[in-house]
């Protein structure tokens, strides 16, 4: 599913204009992206846990030459889904 298609689906479910639920799934996600800018946890009970991890520097290796490279540390965004949604998955 695209962003196209979840607009269309959320329109659908929730009785709106498309161009409501785009405005609203814009709204939600640039508030989720603004929380996990400031390292903040985003919840949404039943459907998971968005956070920020940060992975340390580290020494790798480049495939084409074999030399190594460091690789600096950085944050990265992770997903943990909730009970609900893992069990719908399964």
């Amino acid at each position: 599913m695209n962003k196209t298609e979840l607009i269309n689906a959320i329109a659908e479910k929730a009785s709106l204009t498309k161009v409501d639920a785009k405005n609203a799934l814009e709204a939600a996600l640039d508030a989720i992206t603004e929380a996990l800018a400031k390292d903040d946890k985003v919840t949404l009970i039943g459907f998971g846990t968005f956070g920020v991890t940060e992975k340390p520097a580290r020494t790798g290796i480049n495939p084409r030459t074999k030399e190594k490279i460091e690789i600096p540390a950085r944050k990265t965004v992770k997903f943990k889904a909730g009970a609900e949604l893992a069990d719908k998955v399964k």
